[in-house]
């Protein structure tokens, strides 16, 4: 794996949030994967996580065309 394969978590929060960000990321051309472990906790019948901290990722390659869509994000929802 070369090194801007590396997956890298850009931004953590609700669920509602994270989805959002995915959305406006992958409107750009920017693949983006959701880590929800409260959600798969539920789902396997045992609860791990907080349902307030789910993860996006993306790859480090992808990260200098994401980083204005993040920070144009966090002007509009700063929590």
């Amino acid at each position: 794996m070369k090194d801007d394969d590396q997956i890298i978590r850009v931004f953590s929060g609700t669920e509602m949030l994270v989805l959002m960000l995915k959305s406006e990321l992958e409107e750009c051309g920017i693949g983006a994967m959701v880590q929800n472990d409260f959600q798969s906790g539920v789902m396997a019948g045992f609860v791990a996580g907080l349902p307030s901290s789910v993860d996006l990722y993306i790859r480090e390659a992808d990260l200098a065309a994401a980083e204005p869509v993040i920070e144009a994000f966090l002007q509009v929802n700063p929590d």
